[in-house]
């Protein structure tokens, strides 16, 4: 027996608002329902994998998933929770964003199977690039009336908002644009469910309408979303200071999407365990039983992290996010500092004080490369020598002999950098120009 879709996303916390008859329909036969997402950038980001996990889920349960890439709607804008138009993209950059993104979804759905529910990816500017403003406005905007369109309230927000331009002609008629895929998938695709974020809600009801007032009443589709995640403290799920985390490992390193993960509240690993793994609810039930009594261990937060870096990035990347880790908060060696990547390594000794050397100054004992004019690593060359000999000085993971140790080019990580220890915790890193 295959699982129930709605159920599923009931105990995840993942379901926000269904329309009647949904869940029946799931039940009675395999379902083909879309997700669509505007290729804006050529890369997704952790906001949009509540829907993603939804499409994956959907796929679990035995009903097939489609994603559709807005090349079309992406050339316009969705006013949905924005108050301002969107930048318009030229095809080019479309096609590349797309393209990227598939290879991202392709880790979360299976496209290669035989089985009737493999997913699929279309693209709507493929249906909408022939189609003429005439026939728009003769097959889709006469079904639909201004007063309908007026009420939603993506559109109310933006009318009666700050936003200084209010709203585009362009951007009032995204609703009918969207609501047109679900039409064009209804009769090409057999597509009868709509998945998306809360905030989609207005558009998705717009395809539903236009599907029943275009082909007659007998002909139903459906819609579903989950809800907008945010963080424990109410701002935007998956925004950090420097940004959004990203799956592209270009844009966000593996190490920084872990460490994203591993440091979320224990509230937060409580709700995100369930909508961003695929894990089962006995043993996420288990997992925040054993999180409770050991708070301090970080159980859900450890997993988590495993959980999501493998699926997104992979299992070695994930490794090595772990012994990146290690090597600030655990014991670690020159070994450890050498298995990473330049990113990664950068990305662990983010925000520590760094100072620039030239490499003429190589080789020189240590005393002289840590002590030039302008660092701040030791108050002087004599407390660096009580430091050494009392065993509390190490450069690259390894104590410090002597403070008069002469320092190489062969002593360099990645060939141009040096990581002074000072105690437990305190580094520097020394970039070494050319």
């Amino acid at each position: 027996m295959k699982k129930n879709f709605v159920e599923e996303l009931k105990w995840r916390g993942m379901l926000a608002q269904i329309m009647p008859g949904t869940e029946e329909l799931l039940q009675k036969e395999m379902v083909t329902a879309y997700l669509g997402t505007d290729p804006t950038a050529d890369s997704l980001h952790i906001g949009h994998l509540c829907g993603i996990m939804m499409l994956r889920h959907l796929q679990r349960c035995g009903h097939k998933p489609i994603i559709l890439v807005g090349g079309a709607t992406g050339m316009i804008g969705d006013p949905s929770g924005k108050s301002q138009e969107r930048n318009l993209l030229n095809n080019e950059t479309l096609y590349h964003n797309q393209e990227c993104i598939k290879k991202q979804v392709a880790k979360f759905l299976d496209f290669e199977s035989n089985d009737a529910n493999a997913a699929e990816m279309v693209n709507n500017y493929d249906w909408m690039k022939d189609f003429t403003f005439l026939d728009f406005a003769r097959e889709v905007g006469k079904h639909i009336t201004v007063n309908y369109m007026m009420a939603k309230e993506s559109v109310q927000q933006r009318l009666n908002g700050t936003a200084r331009d209010g709203l585009s002609f362009t951007e009032f008629t995204y609703q009918l644009l969207q609501g047109y895929d679900f039409l064009y998938l209804y009769q090409h695709k057999g597509v009868k469910l709509q998945l998306g974020g809360n905030d989609q809600w207005g558009n998705m009801t717009t395809g539903t309408e236009l599907i029943r007032r275009t082909l007659g009443n007998d002909c139903e589709a459906f819609a579903l979303t989950c809800p907008l995640i945010t963080k424990s403290d109410g701002k935007k799920f998956g925004k950090t200071e420097s940004g959004n985390v990203w799956l592209d490992p270009k844009r966000t390193s593996p190490y920084q999407f872990y460490q994203f993960w591993l440091n979320v509240s224990d509230q937060e690993a409580e709700k995100y365990i369930k909508i961003f793994t695929s894990l089962e609810k006995d043993v996420i039930d288990a997992l925040i039983e054993e999180h409770r009594q050991d708070p301090g261990r970080r159980t859900l937060q450890k997993r988590l992290a495993q959980e999501v870096t493998v699926l997104v990035h992979s299992e070695a990347d994930y490794q090595m996010a772990l012994e990146a880790s290690s090597i600030l908060f655990g014991k670690s060696t020159k070994e450890s500092l050498l298995k990473l990547d330049e990113q990664t390594f950068l990305d662990v000794f983010h925000g520590v004080p760094r100072y620039e050397i030239s490499r003429d100054l190589l080789p020189q004992p240590a005393v002289e490369i840590f002590n030039q004019e302008g660092m701040n690593i030791f108050p002087s060359k004599s407390e660096m020598r009580k430091l050494v000999k009392g065993g509390g000085v190490s450069l690259n993971k390894e104590k410090l002999n002597a403070f008069d140790q002469t320092v190489t080019a062969d002593d360099l990580i990645d060939g141009k950098y040096l990581l002074v220890q000072k105690g437990k915790k305190n580094y520097s890193l020394i970039v070494v120009k050319d």
